[in-house]
């Protein structure tokens, strides 16, 4: 790749990115602009400054993205009750579109010719954090250095390190970590280390964000979460932005032993994985949504979201979030949600979501004169289902008389 005069680089700051603003100066002699965002990881985003300016970089970039992250990002995600899977709530997958589209807005900013990334060549992020850069900027240039150099160690990156005066935490040094991270305002996830064998179970010291059922309280919580148009809009009565009520689920639903997962997924690059995840929020978040949505939603609209769901969480998991397809069906997903408006009360007790409680003043579907089981003073002809079944039973019943 010729011609690259500047780079725009997504940087934490940690000893992965940093080795690659080194070698991305060495090999392609180009500026390094770096990248850092604060996506709600929990983590000091700040000393990335301090190590980028050490190493030579002027143009830093340290944005707070957690509001955008939730409200433009997350909250969509969820009103379409959005599964992996069947268990993965996706908290690193939603979380590339972002960065991808900050370092298209900051290449454009900046002039630059190129964007770089950390991810591998095995696994799925490179391919989302990919796809969004040429879907939002065509012509892009994109490095991957895990897929140029031959840093293919941990003793080669620290040699590297050394060799370059990159600056290393002393407490690390040598030291391989049990696990590969990534957190951010929705999940925290755990790969690498005993979880490469999927017959070993987690270690409990590994968990950050929740505690284990067995310690949890005895005494269940209770939230009471308010919906307009399916997001989130305040809870306990307390009005909160998307980024507050996913920092204040992320904390009780964690205390009450709520949001882990083990999941053995399928990688859009061909292989399995194993991974393990702390979602809190999400776990209450998708319980809390599909109770509203069980009083509001008219049943075909209910079911076809359910049919769509799939299509849907596989677009996103595979980093398809900028597709015209993904647009298409967030369009049908949202029109569906004008209704979706009411309080669900939610009971949280040793790793459970339990819904206590659901109500809309104005648009409820549920009505009950009709569904008693008391007397309906004729709000309901249950003699009408007799016709009913045998319309529906009569393709039946002619194959039934052929043998079929």
């Amino acid at each position: 790749m010729s011609g690259i005069k500047k780079v725009v680089l997504a940087y934490s700051g940690g000893l992965d990115t940093s080795i690659i603003l080194k070698w991305l100066k060495d090999k392609y002699g180009c500026e390094v602009v770096t990248f850092t965002a604060d996506i709600g990881q929990g983590e000091e985003v700040e000393p990335a400054r301090a190590k980028a300016q050490a190493m030579g970089v002027k143009e830093i970039y340290i944005d707070d993205l957690r509001e955008e992250y939730a409200r433009d990002f997350v909250f969509p995600m969820f009103r379409a009750n959005t599964l992996y899977e069947g268990e993965y709530l996706l908290g690193t997958s939603i979380a590339r579109p972002l960065i991808a589209k900050r370092l298209i807005e900051i290449a454009n900013e900046t002039g630059a010719d190129a964007i770089s990334h950390g991810a591998t060549g095995k696994g799925n992020d490179q391919v989302r954090f990919e796809l969004g850069a040429y879907a939002l900027k065509p012509d892009v240039k994109v490095i991957a250095p895990w897929r140029e150099w031959d840093l293919t160690s941990r003793e080669k990156l620290m040699a590297y390190a050394e060799q370059h005066n990159i600056p290393v935490d002393f407490a690390k040094k040598g030291k391989k970590s049990p696990y590969s991270m990534d957190a951010n305002l929705l999940h925290i996830s755990y790969e690498g280390g005993v979880l490469e064998d999927p017959w070993c179970e987690p270690e409990e010291d590994m968990w950050r964000w929740s505690v284990s059922p067995e310690k949890a309280p005895d005494t269940p919580a209770y939230v009471e979460l308010t919906y307009r148009k399916g997001d989130i809009v305040a809870i306990d009565g307390q009005a909160m932005s998307p980024a507050q009520v996913m920092a204040h689920l992320n904390t009780v639903a964690g205390a009450n032993g709520i949001g882990r997962a083990d999941i053995v997924e399928n990688r859009y690059v061909g292989m399995k994985s194993r991974g393990a995840y702390e979602t809190p929020a999400g776990t209450v978040m998708l319980k809390g949504h599909r109770a509203i949505e069980s009083l509001t939603l008219d049943r075909e609209v209910a079911h076809l979201k359910d049919e769509l769901m799939p299509r849907y969480a596989s677009l996103i998991y595979n980093g398809y979030w900028w597709s015209p397809e993904r647009k298409m069906l967030q369009a049908m997903i949202d029109a569906s949600q004008e209704h979706v408006n009411g309080v669900v009360r939610l009971k949280l007790y040793k790793g459970n979501v339990i819904v206590a409680g659901r109500k809309s003043e104005n648009d409820s579907l549920f009505d009950a004169n009709i569904a008693t089981f008391e007397d309906d003073a004729g709000a309901y002809n249950q003699k009408d289902a007799e016709g009913f079944i045998k319309l529906n039973a009569l393709r039946m019943r002619i194959a039934a008389k052929r043998g079929r």
